[in-house]
């Protein structure tokens, strides 16, 4: 099945952000599945301040990475990252378990930045 993680770090070093997604991709490595890709899109503005750990954050540093695993390597990967006191917030989705569904999926995630509020009203 493919899942795409989208994460969000606390800020500050990218050296953290590198580490925890690098043990997320070990972790699915070493169950058997595969990475399709990762993508950093850095430090942005959360849209409400958020508390976590006794610490509360404004800004967080997303990165997503696609891969293929199983049901129970993707709960492993969730639990992982919820002990993890650097993850601010984290969501796994599951974009296709058939191979018609997701042969065409890229690894990389690209970034909408042509969109303005007045093409959505």
């Amino acid at each position: 099945m493919l899942y795409e993680l989208i994460a969000i770090v606390r800020p500050g070093s990218l050296h953290e952000v590198r580490e925890i997604a690098r043990n997320a991709g070990i972790q699915v490595l070493r169950s058997g599945g595969v990475i399709r890709g990762y993508t950093n899109w850095g430090v942005f503005r959360l849209p409400k301040p958020t508390t976590k750990h006794q610490a509360r954050y404004t800004d967080g540093h997303h990165f997503i990475m696609r891969f293929d695993a199983s049901g129970p390597v993707q709960m492993a990967v969730r639990r992982t990252l919820g002990l993890d006191p650097r993850m601010i917030r984290f969501s796994v989705v599951k974009l296709g378990d058939k191979l018609g569904e997701v042969k065409d999926v890229d690894g990389h995630i690209k970034w909408n930045n042509t969109r303005n509020l007045s093409d959505s009203i």
